[in-house]
């Protein structure tokens, strides 16, 4: 074996010169831009067919990217996945999809459909909601209810107005005599529902509160909501608080005893909360359910493998073999990895390929930094401090041989859509960076910088006429990100190529004296 490696992922930090907001290109960044001028480096892609996705104008995000990374092949991801499952009629077939409709038509009970109401595609897509509501009709499902989670974040701010009509038409053409379909409640991903890590169990309260319970601000309409709502506290859709949809003061699709809920959601770490929350009968602390009713509940797909969240699933998620981590292990590698709570799972739940538990606990060590719970661009170095002083322990402490951290801010903030928050979240990473490459220097490590998907390096579009200003943009890009090899052994260059996300794991077991599995990518370097 030859020496160390470490490996940082600047979460959402794109490498692109097209300026539309460029935070990443404004920043002041002498760190990164050493490393990609002075040290052998190329730009990789970290979005659409590279990384499982079904086609190259789909963005990566950073489950994907962390797969990719961790297990050196590309795999069909989420979307890929129900697409194609939808389009062969497996999921209809499935066991669980049969379930849920019998448990309606045995309880005179109705369907629920809960999930993000966009075609972001990153965690859900408005597509396969129709298609599950328009197989209900026709296999005499009588009462169909959404629960609508807002966007505004993997699409554009203010773009909820655009599903919902959409989706209102759709029942408008399938409303019946026989059959009823409505948005029953809802609200904005980063108030209710859709915590992760968690991180902030309150917000799945809230979400239980509206959907289960229909106890929230009731309006005629989803739309009444979101205007109205919009007008009293200038909202993004992503920030837009919960409502309930009401007929005479009554909601019209509370979650009762006899129905079904299916989450269609395909990503799974903002599903696995909701999920415990309907799937743990006895037991369950994290917040007062007050109301528990029996349901039949299900999820897009499995979200937690491990710990098989939920009991109930309709596509089989990718079953992710020959990771990294696994690898290493065989090899008697000792690993380290960390991040705050927002990014935490990243590096070990997804890099590991979905799963939950170490390959081995004396090998591999995890240490997570608790997240603030702050809105990030108040706060853009977020725990950038505190990953690099374990980082910078653990390369000092001699025992690893292989050494990963995550630096949120690129993504976390750069999703706020505050461009001079951002330019902080990214000075911030690269000032970390300087204390890891001093580290690594000094114990001779090798050291990868790369990125698991863009963002912070487009902060705005421009309108569609010449006149309009710009509009923030939330969602992540398509841009390639950087990948540098510093201090690297003597002789370290990279190939001509086209590569990706899936070839830095050959990368990183050939700087530590390896031959790659035969099942991986190619590595980068010569």
């Amino acid at each position: 074996m030859t020496k160390p490696v470490v490996l940082v992922v600047m979460d959402g930090v794109g490498w692109t010169d097209k300026d539309n907001g460029n935070a990443v290109l404004h920043s002041y960044k002498p760190q990164i831009e050493e490393l990609m001028t002075k040290w052998p480096h190329t730009a990789i892609k970290a979005s659409g067919v590279a990384v499982g996705l079904p086609s190259d104008s789909d963005m990566g995000n950073s489950e994907v990217g962390h797969n990719a990374l961790g297990c050196g092949q590309i795999y069909s991801q989420g979307a890929k996945l129900v697409n194609e499952s939808i389009e062969s009629g497996k999921i209809f077939d499935s066991k669980t999809w049969k379930e849920s409709v019998d448990f309606v038509k045995e309880h005179n009970g109705k369907m629920h459909f809960m999930g993000l109401l966009s075609d972001g595609n990153v965690h859900s897509h408005i597509n396969h909601l129709i298609a599950l509501i328009k197989e209900c009709k026709k296999e005499g499902v009588n009462e169909v209810r959404v629960h609508a989670l807002l966007d505004g974040r993997d699409v554009d701010p203010t773009s909820a107005l655009k599903y919902v009509d959409q989706l209102e038409n759709v029942f408008k053409d399938l409303n019946d005599g026989t059959f009823r379909g409505c948005i029953a409640s809802g609200g904005g991903r980063m108030v209710i529902t859709m915590d992760r890590y968690e991180s902030d169990w309150s917000m799945v309260e809230k979400g239980w509160h509206i959907h289960v319970m229909g106890d929230g601000p009731k309006y005629d309409s989803a739309a009444d909501a979101i205007n109205a709502l919009r007008k009293e506290g200038d909202y993004t859709d992503q920030f837009l608080p919960g409502f309930v949809v009401a007929e005479n003061g009554t909601p019209v699709g509370t979650i009762d005893d006899g129905d079904s809920v299916i989450l269609f959601n395909f990503r799974g770490d903002r599903a696995i909360e909701i999920s415990k929350a309907f799937d743990t009968k006895e037991g369950f602390t994290a917040f007062d359910r007050v109301k528990y009713p029996n349901v039949y509940y299900a999820g897009m797909l499995e979200y937690d493998g491990d710990l098989h969240i939920p009991a109930h699933f309709l596509v089989e998620p990718p079953h992710i073999e020959h990771t990294m981590s696994e690898y290493l292990v065989k090899k008697g590698v000792y690993s380290y990895a960390c991040s705050e709570t927002q990014k935490f799972g990243h590096v070990t739940y997804f890099w590991n390929g979905n799963r939950s538990e170490k390959f081995d606990e004396k090998l591999e060590t995890w240490e997570e930094v608790k997240s603030d719970i702050i809105p990030f661009e108040k706060k853009p170095w977020m725990k950038a401090t505190e990953i690099t002083d374990l980082m910078v322990k653990a390369i000092e402490s001699g025992k690893y041989q292989f050494i990963r951290c995550n630096y949120p801010n690129g993504d976390m903030v750069g999703h706020t859509g505050n461009y001079e928050a951002t330019l902080i979240g990214v000075e911030t990473v690269d000032l970390m960076l300087k204390r890891i490459m001093d580290a690594c220097k000094k114990a001779d490590c090798t050291l990868i910088v790369t990125a698991d998907h863009g963002n912070s390096d487009e902060m705005w579009k421009k309108g569609k006429n010449p006149a309009d200003p710009v509009v923030p943009v939330t969602s992540h890009s398509l841009a390639k990100v950087p990948f540098a090899i510093f201090n690297g052994p003597e002789g370290t260059e990279m190939k001509d190529g086209d590569f990706g996300l899936s070839n830095v794991a050959a990368t990183v077991v050939k700087l530590l004296g390896f031959e790659k599995p035969e099942e991986w990518n190619e590595a980068i370097i010569k």
